[in-house]
């Protein structure tokens, strides 16, 4: 175990303070030089779980903007939603780069002549220099996949895949429609063709405990992919979670499990592995339960916390 007096940034490569996770901000840093945010963008996309072509009502969790509830409004053409963002995030950061996000609903989703005029107008905004693209795994094809492919060899590309759970009995739960060997489809697909990959997995999901939660990490660990995010269970009002949790059909993490379950999710997961993010926004109007998680930088001071004291850091327990 590494004795904190006696530490220096040297003992934590992926960290340039005394950070125990490989952060993005740590990331984009290394990467392009400087300080780089994302900037959200609503395509007017579905999903097939939404339209029909697989289910109805889209994951139970999901709120109507398909977690785009802080882009701009899809009416509005691509270049000025990254406008309208770019304003906004300088009020936070001042950042010169940007990654357009295309992040809600299903990003892949669409004829790829529509696809490929949607990212190239995102490039073509002053001061974005890559392309961040949300989708789930059944909706990579191979063509879709070779039009990826194209964009990560002009741009630095992301693609964020969804997967919330390794269990096929959870995602029947929340109505994702696809199950993990089509998962691991879609991700090979992108991964043959060298495309970084980040995957998404939720904590606190219904029906599911801490050994369940720590497996979907340890499940990711063992696909090695470039980046990883790690969400908490929002309910928001007016979606079917909403429901199910109000006639008492489970019971939202306290803060300290959902501490002691990302810090265990840490443990296992390949020290290379770039951690998006250790938890997540909900939107304040909009959120039920739990309410500690609008205090964002107390939950990520608290998993500091919990890893110092621990003594512990990203991938002390990997199985390499």
């Amino acid at each position: 175990m590494f004795s904190y007096h006696l530490m220096t940034k040297n003992d934590f490569p992926f960290s340039d303070g005394f950070k125990r996770y490989y952060t993005r901000d740590y990331y984009l840093k290394k990467t392009f030089g400087e300080k780089v945010a994302k900037l959200p963008v609503d395509a007017g996309f579905t999903c097939p779980n939404i339209d029909g072509t697989k289910g109805y009502g889209g994951c139970i969790y999901c709120s109507s903007r398909g977690g785009g509830d802080f882009a701009a409004l899809p009416s509005v053409p691509v270049t000025k939603q990254l406008e309208q963002m770019k304003a906004l995030q300088k009020q936070k950061w001042d950042a010169h780069k940007f990654i357009a996000y295309f992040q809600a609903h299903t990003n892949t989703y669409a004829d790829p002549s529509r696809l490929e005029e949607l990212y190239n107008e995102a490039l073509s905004f002053d001061g974005v220099v890559g392309l961040s693209v949300s989708t789930r795994p059944d909706c990579v094809t191979e063509e879709i996949a070779d039009l990826l492919k194209s964009f990560s060899e002009k741009t630095h590309l992301v693609v964020e895949l969804g997967l919330q759970s390794r269990y096929d009995e959870t995602a029947r739960l929340i109505n994702r429609c696809h199950t993990y060997d089509d998962f691991v489809r879609g991700f090979e697909l992108l991964r043959e063709r060298g495309i970084r990959v980040c995957v998404h997995i939720i904590d606190g999901l219904p029906g599911e405990d801490r050994a369940m939660m720590v497996g979907t990490a340890e499940a990711v660990a063992e696909l090695h992919p470039e980046l990883i995010k790690i969400h908490l269970l929002h309910v928001l009002k007016n979606t079917a979670l909403a429901k199910m949790y109000e006639r008492g059909g489970f019971e939202a993490l306290t803060l300290e499990e959902y501490v002691s379950i990302v810090c265990d999710q840490l443990e296992v997961l390949p020290p290379d592995t770039v951690i998006e993010r250790v938890t997540g926004d909900g939107a304040k109007d909009d959120l039920i339960a739990p309410l500690w998680s609008l205090k964002k930088f107390v939950v990520i001071n608290e998993i500091d916390k919990e890893m110092l004291r621990r003594g512990t850091y990203q991938g002390s327990r990997y199985a390499r």
